[in-house]
């Protein structure tokens, strides 16, 4: 029954996470807010909705170790599993702002999460304002550096023309389907750690993460097949600075965020760095600005041993 609550659950956040991007870009060009800056914000923050809502969840119903290795998982799972199988499909080419900007900002956010989970074994409000004050810094670089005729993809032109009725229904499922989603994948979750004998940490850092993580992945194969632009990578960077920013940030504002997982620190978020840290010599070596199928598959490689060795632990 765990499994059908989770599937259940992954199922709602999706549905509830597409309405809230919707509503969400319809509402800005109501409010003149410019094509630029609603990708580059509000189609992130709407897209960072499902994990935040799950993580405020887990903290606020005694399971920080979801709550934390939500994130922590997701973005292993965006290098390792939804890069890797792109790359695996079709090759990808890298911009230069990704080592100028993006990547070098995802390695400060992460070394940074890292301390202030080591340093007291928590996650306090100040530090998630910290995170989150350090989001709405890289945002403002971002759009400051972007050029002013850049258009996101994920922004739909014809949400400029949706009616206020629409906004506001659209708002309210998404509102309806994140709540019921977060419930049942955290109560699906525990009840699976618990009837596989593994760590809430465990099944936060692999199930979960993989299941938040299909949406994209779809997404981005498909692109790869039909031999379209296949993966921003600094989209994906710019995820896993999201995650840490907004939802481990406005989730401590919230309440402090315990580490209740030995795992987390001593293990998961180690794999974390590794993945992001191991970018640079992916895209510079042998050949420059590109991650080849090969790449791919290291990285697929290396995702799979560590949900083997997530798994093993708890043997």
């Amino acid at each position: 029954m765990s499994l059908v609550w989770i599937i259940l659950g992954l199922m709602l956040l999706v549905i509830g996470g597409e309405f809230l991007v919707r509503s969400s870009v319809a509402l800005s060009f109501k409010l003149k807010i410019s094509k630029m800056v609603i990708g580059m914000t509000v189609v992130s923050f709407a897209t960072s909705a499902p994990e935040l809502l799950v993580s405020l969840n887990a903290a606020l119903t005694g399971s920080p170790a979801i709550a934390i290795n939500n994130v922590i998982g997701s973005n292993i799972a965006n290098i390792g599993l939804v890069l890797g199988i792109t790359a695996l499909v079709s090759s990808i080419a890298v911009d230069k702002s990704f080592y100028k900007l993006n990547w070098p900002v995802m390695m400060v956010f992460s070394i940074v999460l890292y301390y202030f989970l080591k340093n007291d074994d928590h996650l306090r409000p100040l530090e998630g304002a910290v995170l989150f004050g350090g989001l709405i810094l890289f945002l403002i670089v971002l759009i400051k550096s972007a050029k002013k005729d850049t258009i996101p993809e994920e922004v739909d032109e014809s949400l400029a023309i949706v009616s206020n009725f629409k906004i506001t229904l659209w708002l309210l499922i998404g509102a309806v389907a994140l709540y019921f989603g977060s419930e049942w994948l955290v109560d699906g979750a525990k009840e699976l750690a618990t009837m596989l004998g593994v760590s809430d940490a465990v099944i936060a850092a692999t199930v979960i993460a993989i299941g938040t993580s299909v949406p994209e992945l779809a997404a981005s194969v498909i692109a790869a097949v039909k031999k379209e632009k296949a993966l921003s990578l600094g989209n994906l960077i710019g995820s896993n600075i999201f995650n840490i920013g907004s939802v481990l940030g406005l989730t401590s504002i919230v309440k402090t965020i315990p580490v209740t997982d030995a795992a987390i620190l001593d293990h998961d978020i180690f794999w974390m760095l590794a993945f992001s840290a191991v970018l640079i010599p992916l895209i510079i070596l042998p050949k420059r600005l590109n991650i080849s199928r090969y790449k791919g598959l290291l990285l697929v490689v290396a995702y799979g041993a560590f949900i083997f060795l997530a798994f093993r632990s708890q043997v």
